[in-house]
């Protein structure tokens, strides 16, 4: 019987030339990857791109990966950055990190219910989303979709916990106004 391995110990065998390893890490983590890169770009064509950009570093970087059971944050950290290099490029300016949002720590307290009442469906959810801005609906994919905790959440787009978490806040709001806008209703 095959046993299946962890993360942490094909990521150390590929660091020391196995390569089968290293082709179980790629078949894992392909799909999950490209579909988070999907759900940031909303494109199907420039997600093949750059999940394979993403691939690439990860596998230029991965002999320096110091900590290998922390290979999905690690992973998802640079296909978001692969994602952002990527919208950079396409549009041609670097957006600030902050520009254009309030702070987020002050909105984090306010009471606002957290989901969104009723049974959705996946596609549902999915057209929600792609009405989001790309930082909302980055952090709702690591959470609810990828089940991150918000201390990899955190790791993945490099921000303290509480960032998060007010974040996460802020996205659920305009998720539900979006589904609601959408006919969704409570």
């Amino acid at each position: 019987m095959d046993v299946p391995r962890s993360d942490a110990l094909l990521v150390v065998r590929a660091q020391l030339g196995d390569r089968r390893s290293l082709g179980e890490l790629v078949d894992r983590w392909h799909e999950p990857l490209w579909r988070y890169v999907r759900r940031l770009l909303d494109a199907p064509g420039a997600a093949d791109d750059v999940a394979q950009e993403a691939w690439a570093a990860a596998l230029r970087s991965l002999p320096r990966l110091r900590e290998p059971d922390r290979f999905t944050p690690w992973l998802f950290t640079i296909a978001r950055r692969a994602v952002l290099n990527h919208l950079r490029d396409r549009y041609g300016r670097a957006e600030s990190p902050t520009a254009g949002h309030p702070d987020e720590t002050a909105e984090a307290d306010e009471a606002v219910p957290d989901d969104v009442p009723g049974v959705l469906d996946r596609r549902q959810v999915e057209e929600g989303l792609a009405g989001l801005p790309p930082r909302e609906r980055d952090v709702l994919v690591l959470f609810y979709l990828y089940d991150f905790p918000l201390t990899d959440c955190a790791e993945v787009l490099q921000v303290p916990p509480g960032t998060v978490k007010s974040r996460l806040h802020r996205a659920r709001r305009m998720l539900h106004a979006q589904l609601v806008e959408k006919g969704y209703h409570e």
